[in-house]
């Protein structure tokens, strides 16, 4: 099979959907630059594990040129990292808004602004953000980070209108409930546990904890972005799972109160 993507990077490759997605595109024969702040990930001769810290400019333009001129190209990148904050809004302080933001929004952004000018020069090039449901569908005590979640989604669809001209495309993975180590790795808001938010913050969480938990696999999402670099034109928005489409058409068409009713009742 002749691949559309030889080179890749990706971040958020350690754990998680970057580490799965990384097996796997790299099983199939695209040499992936993996990277993280911690430069682990999984081992295989296509992978390269590399040192980059998505908040730091200046590291990720030095690795995006040392790819380029190591490879003499770059195929598509892959905006995966993230992080996730739980907290009532009231009790988020401007600086922890800013913590869920620098890494899921800024952080992508970044990756896609040091990729870009190799991608029109080759007048080609893949862009791919990894997203959420909660980017459409707003999760109490989540709204940081379905406030950013959104935001990047709105910025690859505008991006995609932007750089069609120069034979790039973009993409966003929107994904529902994961197993992955995400979950243990959530953090707080320092007011969590004191404010008048915590016992109703902490059902809600329970139940996103206990759904994420039991969700679908991380090798589910690497399966779609894999479809994604290899179909001749990539779509908008991969939302995988018919459970989770279903929730994201419904989210369209129902009357806004219902649906705001239902996530309430939900999480409640």
């Amino acid at each position: 099979m002749k691949l559309r993507c030889k080179v890749v990077l990706l971040t958020g490759g350690s754990s998680g959907i970057g580490a799965a997605a990384a097996s796997l595109l790299a099983s199939k024969g695209i040499k992936v630059y993996a990277a993280s702040r911690s430069g682990k990930a999984p081992e295989n001769e296509n992978i390269v594990p590399i040192v980059m810290d998505v908040n730091d400019q200046d590291a990720v333009k030095a690795q995006v040129d040392n790819i380029y001129r190591t490879e003499g190209r770059l195929d598509a990148i892959i905006c995966n990292a993230g992080n996730g904050i739980a907290g009532a809004v009231e009790d988020t302080t401007i600086e922890e808004a800013r913590y869920q933001f620098e890494t899921n929004f800024y952080g992508a952004l970044r990756v896609i602004d040091a990729a870009l000018p190799y991608f029109r020069k080759q007048r080609n090039g893949r862009i791919i953000t990894v997203t959420s449901v909660a980017g459409f569908i707003p999760i109490p005590y989540q709204a940081s980070y379905s406030s950013a979640k959104a935001a990047l989604l709105m910025l690859t669809k505008a991006l995609s209108l932007e750089v069609k001209q120069f034979g790039i495309q973009c993409c966003s993975i929107l994904p529902g409930d994961t197993k992955t180590g995400f979950t243990s790795a959530r953090k707080y808001v320092a007011a969590a546990e004191s404010g008048a938010y915590a016992e109703s913050m902490r059902r809600s969480t329970a139940k996103m904890e206990q759904d994420e938990q039991n969700g679908m696999p991380a090798s589910r999402i690497a399966k779609d972005i894999w479809r994604q670099l290899q179909a001749r034109k990539m779509r908008m928005t991969v939302t995988p799972r018919l459970d989770y489409k279903a929730i994201e058409l419904f989210s369209r068409f129902l009357p806004e109160s219902w649906v705001m009713a239902i996530v309430g009742k939900l999480y409640s």
